[in-house]
């Protein structure tokens, strides 16, 4: 089975923004999956520059892809502020479970 950006994504939202439960996908806060070979690169971003968590988020990140076939070594996460993140970033179900 070909692994694509749409199987990544529905894995990614299995991943919780540690502080409000909600996730990462919700967040808005993946912005690309790109798949090549046998690497994978997720570009996203922070509600928040400086966001303590980031290291979190980001073993969770590659735990959950891992489980999907590939190799730790061979997912890479690429942090971005450019665009910054806003609440416009949410899916409808984000917004719902914050209660906007």
């Amino acid at each position: 089975m070909k692994i694509t950006k749409k199987i990544v994504l529905k894995k990614l939202e299995q991943v919780m923004d540690p502080e409000i439960n909600i996730s990462i996908v919700d967040l808005g806060l993946i912005y690309d999956v790109k798949i090549e070979s046998k690497e994978v690169k997720v570009i996203m971003t922070l509600t928040t520059m400086g966001c303590p968590l980031v290291g979190m988020i980001e073993a969770e990140i590659k735990e959950a892809i891992f489980k999907i076939g590939f190799k730790k070594e061979n997912i890479k996460v690429e942090l971005t502020f450019d665009p910054p993140w806003s609440m416009e970033k949410m899916s409808k179900k984000g917004r719902t479970s914050l209660g906007i």
